[in-house]
């Protein structure tokens, strides 16, 4: 008689009496924030609301250095199912409730009634109006307050990746890049262009993720106000950006080129979201709605970026381009085809990419957005699957099976079974994060940028120590 299996579970280590006392620094920034709401003093206001930052800021980097800076380099994953913060426990709960109702209220109760108010928000948007007025000579608006909290998450989180990850070299300088991206080309620069009366213009967002840009609307506007030498410059920027060098950074290096190094959505993913890496869906039925979701997306901005320019070119029927009443409030007083890129811009642009791209973070993971709904990341998908030199390649001899690999896979790529075959990952949704090679205690996944001939080959390589754990 044999005896029954006992099944335990190890305990959730306690946390420090320092890390307590960091995590409550930020804590109290953030109630900080409820008084500034309300506080119908503006200089109080803007007193606790740079105040909060302060906190918010001294104390993630500080329970950053505490919780890895202390600790011997590596990637640990302990407990993370277990955590009520990680595992969609209460807290995560709580978290994605507090994010989606941010986004929800920034979206659609937070528009200027004309006369500088602001709705729900008005108080933390003028907290801002001397940064504004310094950095773009203007007050603050919605869009202002959403970048300075945006920037601020990756600048912070960022460190705390630099510290968690910062036995890798590659970890460590893509997420710099990420950083650097945000701050300087989605933060500082547009806000220097405003400055100086140009256009609010992102260098680091391409269609068809910034859907609008090669719109022929954007295209004359940018022309317009933009000046003779930069719209002109704006617009070719954009253009040979989308249709030129996507295809040839990718052909060489992947989609990673730009989901993991450059876009602000995949710096978010990567520095804020890191805690949530876990969460994706590594099921089948996962992969067929991310298939069923982003292409059709994809093909739609396609569709609808092409009806615009035909009808700019006076092509397509009358009907089809001139205003029209309609019961329907989002597209009344639209043209048709004016009306199908508002409702891409409401269904995909805000609640996809925003409230639920961000706000379903700590539920199901930090890329829902760049894996069910990027029209960007569905085109470098298709490029680097079909046309690129990019893989990830793997030794199967190696392989413990620990599954350390697929755990933080965001995109929710089971590495671990390509790990066990020792064949190369090859995948459209792949980010080249290189997580999974960080991850990997046997050093089995190398990402790399070799020749096109054997890219979906396997490997052949057994080592030594390979052989002595086969034999």
């Amino acid at each position: 008689m044999t005896s029954p299996t006992v099944m335990t579970t190890a305990p959730v280590s306690p946390v420090s009496v320092p890390e307590k006392l960091l995590l409550a620094v930020v804590g109290l920034g953030l109630l900080l924030l409820l008084p500034v709401a309300f506080d119908a003093d503006a200089a109080r206001a803007r007193l606790c609301f740079f105040a909060a930052l302060g906190l918010v800021s001294a104390g993630t980097l500080g329970w950053s250095w505490w919780k890895f800076g202390r600790e011997p380099a590596g990637v640990r994953q302990n407990n993370l199912w277990l955590r009520d913060s990680t595992g969609r426990g209460a807290l995560a709960w709580l978290t994605a409730v507090v994010l989606t109702g941010f986004y929800v209220v920034l979206y659609w109760f937070s528009n200027d009634d004309g006369q500088g108010n602001f709705g729900p928000l008005n108080q933390l948007i003028h907290a801002l109006d001397p940064v504004s007025q310094a950095l773009r000579r203007r007050p603050a608006d919605q869009w202002f307050l959403y970048g300075t909290f945006y920037t601020l998450a990756v600048l912070l989180m960022g460190g705390r990746a630099l510290w968690k990850y910062r036995h890798s070299p590659y970890q460590r300088i893509r997420t710099a890049s990420v950083m650097f991206f945000q701050l300087g080309f989605a933060f500082l620069l547009p806000g220097l262009l405003l400055a100086f009366q140009r256009p609010e213009y992102y260098f680091s967002y391409f269609w068809p993720l910034k859907y609008d840009y090669l719109f022929p609307g954007t295209v004359s506007y940018l022309l317009k106000d933009g000046g003779p030498a930069l719209g002109v410059f704006m617009v070719f920027w954009g253009a040979v950006m989308s249709f030129v060098a996507t295809p040839v950074l990718t052909y060489f290096f992947g989609k990673r080129w730009y989901c993991s190094w450059v876009c602000g959505c995949g710096g978010l993913a990567e520095t804020a979201g890191d805690p949530y890496r876990h969460l994706s869906d590594k099921s089948r039925a996962a992969w067929r709605w991310e298939v069923r979701l982003i292409y059709p997306i994809l093909g739609f901005i396609v569709f609808v970026t092409a009806l615009l320019w035909l009808g700019a070119a006076g092509v397509l029927p009358g009907w089809f381009t001139t205003p029209q009443q309609s019961g329907l409030p989002l597209v009344s007083g639209l043209s048709p085809v004016d009306g199908l890129s508002k409702v891409y811009g409401f269904f995909i642009g805000s609640i996809f990419s925003g409230v639920i791209g961000v706000g379903f973070y700590p539920l199901m993971g930090s890329r829902v957005w760049c894996r069910f709904g990027c029209p960007m990341a569905a085109y470098l998908g298709l490029l680097q699957k079909h046309f690129s030199r990019f893989r990830i390649s793997t030794n199967g001899g190696q392989c413990i099976s620990c599954g350390n690999c697929s755990n933080v896979c965001e995109m929710g790529i089971d590495v671990k079974q390509y790990a066990q075959r020792g064949e190369p990952i090859v995948r459209a949704s792949c980010v080249g994060c290189g997580l999974c090679s960080t991850a990997c205690p046997r050093g089995v996944l190398n990402l790399e940028n070799g020749p096109r001939a054997g890219r979906y080959q396997a490997s052949q390589l057994i080592s030594a120590d390979s052989l002595r754990i086969l034999g």
